[in-house]
């Protein structure tokens, strides 16, 4: 396994992390896995309060609980739940915030958390009672960095020149190139991490059949997922290459996978072990289909 510095944190993480939502079923299994996951390597594992409720946390905190140390642990949020269970409403506030951490810290059994991510956001947002909220836990040692999960460019671009976050998990794959245009060189520039999510395009890089994604046809999905097979040949498999993808761009610091299987997990580790890929065939996979660009919230 291979590590990375996370931005301008003092946290290495591994480049294949363990993304938790994915997460089902039984919990024994559940935390086998996880702690499989850890032995193997990984060492970056994100979670969120939205998930299940809260219960996806306290898997993760049952699993880590004696070994916390050992660990580097995301969670997010900003997403309310209803007192009645039937859905969640956006509540960024401060009070919401500091209020939410405490019950993610009892769930995760930990009195910290390594990087804690506002997940989503608006322009339309109080930004910087936000970010208020995020400094306020910092200081206080209940979390150790702070960042966002977000696709919207005038939001990431807001944080950036705001506020001291340390990374931003976004989505980028071979049929997701909406972050090349300026998001992933905004943020290399100010030493800021990118957690890559869906690099895999929904599996359709993957193996799966072609429909369409995003602004892409079914037939230009499979122009991409034949490119993905000819640049994989014989020495790499069609994941590994989708995911050595994304690896290869320097602002990104890790491939977060969900992950639900013990195969699923072999799956990941076996990207880690991928060659790297060469320019020549960096160029093959850009030539497949014109890179999209984000025609919302730019």
């Amino acid at each position: 396994m291979k590590y990375k510095r996370l931005g301008n944190s003092e946290l290495e993480i591994s480049q294949i992390s363990f993304g938790c939502m994915s997460l089902q079923g039984e919990k024994d299994k559940s935390i086998r896995l996880l702690h499989q996951a850890l032995d193997k390597g990984i060492n970056f594992f994100d979670t969120a309060d939205l998930y299940d409720k809260g219960e996806n946390e306290a898997i993760v905190g049952k699993a880590f609980s004696g070994i916390r140390d050992q660990v580097v642990i995301a969670t997010k949020v900003g997403n309310q739940w209803r007192p009645d269970g039937s859905g969640w409403d956006w509540n960024p506030t401060k009070a919401y915030i500091v209020s939410a951490v405490e019950e993610s810290l009892r769930r995760l059994q930990t009195d910290y958390i390594d990087l804690y991510q506002l997940h989503g956001g608006t322009i339309e947002d109080p930004i910087d009672e936000t970010i208020e909220a995020f400094e306020q836990l910092k200081q206080q040692g209940k979390v150790r960095y702070y960042g966002i999960s977000s696709i919207r460019p005038n939001v990431i671009r807001e944080y950036i020149s705001r506020s001291n976050i340390t990374s931003v998990m976004l989505q980028y794959s071979l049929l997701d190139r909406r972050p090349e245009e300026e998001v992933l060189q905004q943020l290399q520039e100010h030493n800021l991490g990118v957690l890559a999510r869906g690099s895999l395009a929904q599996g359709l890089l993957a193996g799966k059949a072609p429909k369409p994604y995003l602004n892409y046809t079914l037939e230009e999905v499979q122009q991409a997922a034949n490119a993905v097979r000819q640049v994989a040949g014989t020495t790499r498999t069609v994941s590994e290459t989708a995911v050595q993808f994304i690896l290869q761009h320097p602002a990104v610091t890790s491939a977060v996978l969900g992950i639900r299987t013990g195969s699923q997990l072999e799956d990941a580790l076996q990207l880690s072990k991928a060659a790297p890929l060469h320019n020549d065939e960096i160029m093959q996979l850009q030539a497949a289909l014109a890179a999209n660009k984000y025609e919302q919230h730019r």
